[in-house]
């Protein structure tokens, strides 16, 4: 870990840290919305809905004693991470018993429940533990960081389309999240096969910028979709309509990048400066 001295805001494991909290956080609104739109039909469903409002406050309360209670934050963060890889991985199973298992078609598997959404608590627990397994001073912890970017923008490429494939794809603009998250994949994966130069970092992060755009524009045409959708109830055409927080994912990745990005770009040899 980077000395204490420092002020927390400059340490990355910091930022990791927050990211994650706030996304669990972030999480509870997404459950509610996700799990509406059957009115939380089974009992299991509240479950997530819990564990995300519960558990970013158990571990800012851990985040606030680490400097008194090192070994608090260090365990109690190993217990929320583990619970939420275990809670997502669950969920994709759960999200997978429906049409998908018995018809086993890409129709079942577009118009059932998100196979895939509940992997971000995965990708949450992960990041997690990473920050408590590997010094986040070395080249490990930021390609770590990084790869996990990668997969999230990876399960992107792949929400871009099934989700867009419910309506066959009707207005040409729901290629641009593909395509984008295609681009975010392409970029990112070649630091973890290569070493990169500044150069190429700094470009990695000109293309995060560019995915951050890509993500606020989707957020605006979600939610001018919504708000001008068939019920006059603005919570059910939240409910029904275009998922108002999934483009927001592309931004949000952007940032978790960012962090990765700086301390690969801190890590560059001074020989390789010039």
């Amino acid at each position: 870990m980077a000395p204490e001295s420092d002020a927390p805001w400059k340490q990355p494991w910091f930022l990791v840290e927050v990211f994650a909290l706030v996304n669990l956080g972030f999480l509870t609104l997404d459950i509610y919305l996700a799990h509406s739109a059957n009115g939380f039909r089974r009992s299991a469903e509240y479950v997530p809905l819990y564990f995300s409002a519960s558990a970013p406050l158990v571990l800012l309360l851990v985040l606030a004693l680490r400097r008194c209670w090192f070994a608090v934050w260090k365990d109690v963060g190993y217990l929320v991470g583990w619970a939420a890889i275990l809670m997502g991985l669950t969920g994709v199973i759960l999200h997978l018993d429906s049409s998908f298992f018995y018809d086993r078609t890409i129709r079942s598997l577009t118009y059932s429940a998100p196979f895939a959404a509940p992997l971000a608590y995965a990708g949450l627990g992960f990041l997690l533990l990473l920050n408590r397994m590997v010094d986040d001073r070395t080249r490990d912890w930021a390609e770590w960081v990084l790869f996990l970017t990668l997969g999230g923008f990876g399960g992107n490429f792949v929400f871009s389309i099934s989700d867009h494939a419910e309506n066959g794809f009707f207005n040409p603009l729901e290629w641009v999240a593909v395509v984008a998250s295609a681009i975010a994949v392409g970029f990112l994966v070649t630091p973890l096969l290569v070493t990169v130069r500044r150069q190429f970092i700094a470009l990695c992060a000109a293309v995060l910028g560019f995915e951050s755009l890509i993500g606020v524009w989707g957020f605006i045409l979600h939610a001018a979709r919504n708000l001008h959708g068939p019920s006059v109830h603005p919570l059910a055409n939240l409910v029904w309509g275009a998922p108002p927080m999934a483009p927001l994912l592309f931004p949000n990745l952007a940032a978790l990048g960012m962090i990765a990005l700086w301390r690969l770009w801190q890590l560059v040899p001074r020989s390789e400066l010039v």
